[in-house]
């Protein structure tokens, strides 16, 4: 399915360029005006990225995500700055349906494990950020794409698959933002490897021929940011593409 991706910063609409906070762009959106027109649409996700979370745990915009749930019937998956079971708990108390976890599973596995044997997979998405290196290898990036992780994909999705990993996002940052289109490559490999994970592409489309050939790549969802927010094709039009792909 098309999954919106929607960035948050102080309550605002906001895009990175690959991750870089010096590199944001605000959008004179109303959140909710937005959020209507995908549930008119039939949006069955919406992806939600708490930026200022990511940055500060203390800081989680908790309480914007509680008016939107108040007023758009449309389940909710958010990320940003999942460190500790607390922060899962208070994202589900607010109503959300899938929590998102980056770079908590990379550095603190064990843990991560823990809360997959707790909630299931079906409530927990695994974001996973990867940098094709020299060795054509899928090395995983940490920390809003500081560090180098020395995990490759492969071996994390081995791992939580013992634990009933369900949903795996994957991103490759060389993508991510720039409309240029997304790793067919990465995704239709990957797909075939682990056919028992559901995966979601992130970065790069930029044309509703995108997120055709993604879907012949046997990823499951396609999340879907700076396009629809410069207008590149409606939701509309998306959610029509995949569904006749």
């Amino acid at each position: 399915m098309i999954i919106p991706a929607i960035d948050l910063m102080d309550g605002k609409v906001v895009r990175l360029y690959q991750g870089d906070y010096s590199k944001k762009k605000y959008y004179n959106d109303d959140i909710y005006t937005r959020l209507c027109n995908y549930n008119i649409h039939a949006v069955k996700m919406i992806h939600i990225v708490d930026l200022d979370g990511a940055k500060n745990p203390n800081n989680r915009q908790i309480q914007l995500f509680k008016e939107i749930l108040s007023k758009v019937d449309i389940p909710l998956q958010i990320g940003g700055g999942i460190r500790k079971e607390k922060d899962i708990e208070t994202l589900f108390q607010a109503g959300t349906k899938r929590v998102v976890i980056s770079s908590s599973a990379i550095i603190n596995q064990k843990e991560v494990k823990r809360w997959f044997n707790i909630y299931g997979g079906n409530a927990i998405v695994l974001a996973l950020d990867v940098l094709i290196n020299k060795k054509k290898e899928k090395e995983i990036l940490i920390n809003g794409w500081k560090d180098h992780s020395k995990f490759i994909l492969e071996y994390i999705i081995n791992e939580f698959s013992e634990v009933g990993l369900k949903h795996v996002l994957c991103t490759d940052i060389s993508k991510d933002g720039t409309l240029l289109g997304p790793n067919f490559i990465l995704y239709k490999e990957i797909s075939k490897l682990f056919p028992h994970i559901k995966f979601q592409s992130s970065g790069g489309v930029g044309s509703l021929n995108d997120i055709s050939r993604l879907k012949s790549c046997g990823i499951h969802d396609v999340i879907i940011g700076r396009s629809l927010l410069e207008k590149k094709f409606s939701i509309l039009e998306a959610v029509q593409c995949w569904q006749n792909a």
